[in-house]
């Protein structure tokens, strides 16, 4: 089997974070987003090349990847955004065999060893949600095969979301239907993967529709610190032995090399390296590397590396390099 992971895009919600790093490596639990995926790959194991349609940073993404796994790897830059469709279309000369496609804007919990006993065309794992006019969702037939995709959709046709992740074993009829989709006039200004299976669909094939257990979204700066405390309750927690004379209140991923000071940290915080906290209280959050923040008060805030923050309170969103002084 072949995986493709599309990681052109800009994060554009997550700047300013995301001008300096690329989306799929910014840190939840203190843990790259992609990461996590990369982690469910080594655990499935019969991964023959890993394809990765890069863009925004690509170097940085590049260097990374080649770390984190072991697995034969091409990296193909999209330099025109044109949709979900074109990127995966760019993969076509390495695939000649079933392929799995994941993007990282989210975490999944997803049992991955159903590719290797599904008998349908292809797998598409959903999550039922109860905001549904947010997401594409899946509508399926008795059987349990989806019959069609619905963008946003204003009435209850169906809450099983679309979550980026797919299995195709037909995979000769998904670049047909890829074509397809790229000869037709754009879909709200892009190309859509989904339409290239809405294609597959309507030529016979059989895809099948699995929920997923859980669904965490890391594309945006509430929804990351949303994931950020579900990781750390799933079991990335991570507390310093000794904190002196400040308190911790669990969950909390403190990294290595942090100093404390007469601070509060907690709940649902992630700390990283070598970063200072003096007389500072700070909730639900996530604060990088080397950073430097006293006598604030934040909550619900995303702090970046080699910040400076000083009497700041409430909430904020901090990109690296920068400096705050509260007068």
């Amino acid at each position: 089997m072949k995986v493709i992971i599309p990681l052109a895009g800009k994060g554009t919600r997550l700047r300013p974070h995301t001008h300096l790093t690329p989306k799929p490596m910014m840190k939840v639990a203190g843990k790259p987003v992609m990461s996590y995926v990369l982690d469910e790959l080594k655990k499935l194991g019969n991964v023959e090349q890993i394809i990765y349609i890069t863009g925004h940073l690509k170097e940085k993404v590049e260097e990374f990847a080649r770390t984190e796994i072991d697995v034969p790897s091409v990296f193909i830059e999209q330099k025109i955004q044109d949709g979900t469709a074109g990127a995966i279309a760019l993969a076509r000369d390495y695939v000649d065999q079933p392929v799995l496609i994941i993007f990282v804007d989210t975490i999944f919990d997803a049992d991955l060893s159903k590719v290797k006993t599904v008998d349908a065309d292809g797998i598409i794992w959903v999550k039922e949600v109860e905001d549904y006019q947010r997401f594409g969702v899946v509508v399926t037939d008795k059987d349990g095969n989806m019959t069609k995709i619905v963008e946003k959709p204003k009435t209850p046709i169906s809450k099983r979301a679309n979550i980026g992740l797919y299995y195709i074993r037909n995979w000769k009829l998904l670049f047909e239907g890829i074509d397809y989709t790229l000869r037709q006039p754009k879909n709200q200004g892009e190309y859509f993967l989904t339409d290239a299976f809405q294609y597959m669909i309507d030529k016979g094939a059989k895809i099948k529709v699995i929920d997923v257990e859980g669904w965490y979204d890391a594309g945006k700066i509430e929804t990351m610190l949303e994931t950020n405390q579900a990781m750390l309750e799933r079991g990335r927690a991570r507390r310093p032995k000794d904190v002196g004379d400040s308190m911790i209140i669990d969950p909390v991923y403190i990294e290595d090399n942090v100093t404390l000071r007469k601070s509060k940290i907690g709940p649902n915080v992630s700390i990283g390296s070598g970063t200072v906290l003096d007389g500072t209280q700070v909730s639900n959050s996530i604060i990088g590397s080397k950073t430097k923040i006293s006598k604030s008060v934040l909550r619900n805030s995303l702090v970046g590396d080699e910040v400076v923050l000083e009497g700041v309170h409430g909430e904020v969103t901090v990109g690296d390099h920068s400096e705050v002084h509260a007068s």
